[in-house]
């Protein structure tokens, strides 16, 4: 089963003191953005304080090798981090760039949330904000861009999740659905797909459902699912999954498991 979308939901940023702003020119048809920090900004780098910012970027995943950094294939992070760092002229470690979660490969998001950090601060962001996505490939845009508490964690600070994934379920597939929905030309029953959905609402241990981790944190197996929602939109059935979080792949096989439904 191949999922079609991710909307991450995060706690909004409180409101952050601002310093300079950088000047963003095209030059030569490319977009080149320059930063000059300010004597407010040289005192607060100085000092050693740390700026956050709070992004909900929007992608889709076609093309990338999912949300995590790595250089080849690329990756959604990878992609941020370059524009990034001609932006900011930091590296990738003093940007720390953190996602509310990771997707897969080929997997979309229209809310996907992360922060980054700069020792200094913009007074505007609207500059800052069309130069990420003027460098930024054309299937990767980033929506909002704003100041965040320090408090603020992408990860830690998340209160939901929301999966998407749609069937396509016809005997024929639409080919303008091909990258964001599953064909299956077996007749499936919604009705039935949502009785067996509701058997995962609330907190259980999801073990079961997780693929092996490689490379990955230890997680607790117990998670919270608030609603599993199955809807028929004409040819498409959307099933719609909301937690506090998931366990690698989780939801593509609880979803895979209500199909059969």
């Amino acid at each position: 089963m191949l999922g079609s979308a991710v909307v991450r939901l995060a706690t909004p940023p409180r409101a952050a003191a601002s310093a300079a702003a950088g000047n963003i020119s095209l030059v030569d048809g490319s977009l080149r953005a320059v930063l000059h920090p300010g004597a407010e900004d040289a005192d607060s780098a100085a000092a050693g304080c740390s700026h956050k910012w709070r992004m909900v970027i929007a992608y889709d995943g076609t093309k990338f090798k999912g949300w995590q950094y790595q250089p080849s294939p690329p990756t959604i992070q990878c992609f941020l981090e370059k524009a990034l760092i001609r932006i900011t002229k930091l590296d990738r470690k003093e940007l720390c760039l953190v996602g509310a979660g990771r997707t897969d490969t080929g997997v979309h998001a229209r809310g996907q949330v992360a922060h980054f950090t700069t020792p200094f601060a913009y007074h505007c962001l609207d500059s800052f904000h069309s130069a990420i996505n003027g460098l930024l490939p054309p299937d990767i845009r980033v929506r909002e861009i704003s100041a965040a508490c320090p408090e603020f964690h992408a990860r830690t600070s998340t209160k939901s999740k929301i999966y998407h994934y749609k069937i396509y379920n016809e005997a024929v597939m639409d080919p303008f659905h091909t990258n964001y929905a599953y064909h299956s030309a077996h007749k499936l029953n919604p009705h039935a797909m949502q009785e067996a959905a509701n058997h995962f609402v609330g907190v259980h241990d999801f073990s079961s459902f997780a693929n092996a981790v490689h490379n990955d944190r230890v997680r607790s197996p117990i998670k919270k699912i608030s609603r599993f929602d199955v809807t028929k939109m004409d040819a498409i059935i959307q099933l719609e999954v909301e937690g506090t979080g998931f366990l690698y792949r989780q939801v593509r096989n609880m979803v895979q498991h209500g199909g059969r439904s």
